[in-house]
């Protein structure tokens, strides 16, 4: 799953997922790396989402009525 073809809710859900089974010492060594890699590149593109909508926002309240 590319965090590209997922919505900002999707990828949060996923993230709290990733962050629930590494609290719960579900994931073995193996597993551990690939889930920590999946969480920082979806925890990248929800930053670059709330970036892009806070840029989006002030654009819109700039403009004059």
């Amino acid at each position: 799953m590319k965090a590209e073809e997922i919505t900002y809710k999707e990828a949060l859900a996923k993230i709290e997922e990733i962050v629930s089974k590494v609290e719960n010492g579900e994931p073995d060594i193996d597993e551990l790396a690939g889930m920590v890699k999946t969480a920082t590149e979806l925890i990248r593109y929800c930053k670059e989402k709330l970036r892009q909508t806070e840029d989006d926002l002030n654009k819109i309240l700039e403009e004059p009525e």
